[in-house]
């Protein structure tokens, strides 16, 4: 298309005219117990990772570096990680900074939806004399460089840009439907269709998919990602004009289509949205895998998170095969499959790990301790199929096993969802347990 150069040019000039949003306001219920003591996007991600971290990055190498993180529920653990993280060069003038719910004279209320989480926030946002609002959400995994969509967003002179990727006929209920016309302007727009009737006519020309380069091997509908970019104008007059839209999926975007200029950017890379323990559990046994969907080793697009002064991880004797294991653990005669294996961790021996997560520790345990069961995991345990939240407890010779058939329930120090048994975070499992 003639002028992209420009535009992508353009688009680099603009940047620091950008003004990050990470929305990290939502409950998480869908992901409890992950979430009981900690908001959804500060869930450990891969032994020494957070959720948030991978917006957080992607904004970063994209050379966005003016960030706000809107919280509001067990925001506690989230504000801490970030202030531990994340700090820019004196002379650079960026910040990553908190915006939590508040009560002011203008609401006093929590935050109803994501378009009602900025509004609540804009008078903080327009100090910041953005051109251009970049909207993420703080539970997704992907890369993405959003100088590409900014610069859709330009080219295509827009009040709303929506990132949207191709999905199959049947993921499309869990997400916000774009009909898309030949110029990449959205013509229509559902929010988790439930009835063909709602499809109909939804699918998006293979045409125009091939046009955008798209490899979308029978996958016609393009699904929202949670992306956006608005231009500051629009948005700032949106959310003045309709104090009763209060999501960007529901509300603002199908609500925008008729009166202002909303494109779509299509995106091919890898997307997944962390919404239950399944989904989590699911993607971190791929990401631990020989092929990961999203490569962490990349030295051009490192993950960003706080750094630790640990030492490097002792394994004595250990067999440990397509598992991922953190620094500062210490692992005994173990076997470990198909696993990750988080900071801090301890691993007695004689224990068997095997498609698990072990988020590890926030600390060492001091010798002498007169703790009845030590932090980890005791000697002849035997694990699978099973997440183990930090500083988890879990005596000698218990055995925990994840299974399809099991229920979901909650009980003492674990709970079962999708099933996948939870350890819970600070939780004492005691000597010769069975779960599962």
């Amino acid at each position: 298309m003639a002028g992209e150069p420009d535009t992508d040019i353009e688009a680099v000039r603009n940047i620091d005219q950008v003004l990050a949003l990470v929305l990290g306001g939502g409950r998480g219920t869908r992901l409890y117990p992950l979430t009981a003591l900690r908001a959804k996007p500060a869930v450990p991600l891969m032994g020494r990772h957070r959720l948030v971290d991978i917006p957080l990055s992607n904004c970063i190498h994209s050379g966005v570096k003016h960030i706000f993180v809107l919280t509001q529920f067990n925001s506690a653990s989230l504000h801490r990680h970030i202030n531990r993280s994340y700090r820019f060069d004196t002379f650079s003038r960026g910040f990553i900074e908190i915006l939590a719910a508040e009560q002011t004279t203008e609401s006093g209320d929590w935050f109803q939806g994501t378009a009602d989480a900025v509004r609540q926030n804009l008078r903080h946002l327009m100090s910041a004399r953005a051109k251009y609002y970049l909207v993420l959400s703080g539970d997704q995994l992907y890369q993405m460089d959003y100088r590409e969509l900014l610069a859709t967003h330009i080219r295509n002179a827009a009040d709303i840009t929506v990132a949207a990727l191709p999905v199959s006929r049947e993921a499309t209920s869990n997400f916000g439907i774009l009909q898309v016309r030949n110029d990449g302007r959205i013509a229509s727009f559902i929010e988790k269709p439930e009835a063909n009737t709602e499809l109909r006519g939804l699918a998006t020309p293979a045409s125009v998919l091939a046009r955008h380069g798209l490899k979308f091997k029978g996958r016609r509908y393009l699904a929202s990602m949670g992306v956006y970019v608005f231009s500051a104008k629009a948005l700032e007059a949106i959310l003045a004009q309709k104090p009763d839209w209060i999501d960007f999926g529901h509300d603002v975007v199908p609500g925008s289509l008729k009166k202002r200029r909303v494109f779509a950017h299509l995106f091919s890379g890898f997307w997944e949205d962390i919404g239950t323990v399944r989904s989590y559990y699911e993607v971190s046994m791929r990401m631990a895998g020989p092929h990961p969907p999203l490569e962490l080793h990349d030295p051009r697009h490192r993950i960003y998170t706080h750094p630790r002064y640990l030492p490097g991880s002792r394994l004595q004797n250990a067999s440990i095969k397509n598992s991922t294991i953190c620094e500062g653990s210490h692992i005994g005669r173990a076997q470990i499959t198909n696993s990750i294996i988080g900071i801090r961790s301890v691993i007695q021996h004689r224990v068997t790990i095997s498609r698990s997560i072990v988020m590890g520790a926030d600390f060492y345990e001091t010798k002498g301790s007169k703790e009845s069961v030590p932090v980890g995991i005791g000697r002849n345990s035997v694990i699978s199929g099973a997440i183990v939240d930090k500083n988890a407890r879990i005596g000698a010779g218990v055995a925990i096993r994840g299974s399809r058939r099991l229920k979901d329930q909650d009980g003492n120090g674990y709970a079962i969802r999708d099933g996948i048994v939870v350890v819970l975070k600070d939780a004492v499992i005691p000597d010769g347990t069975r779960i599962g």
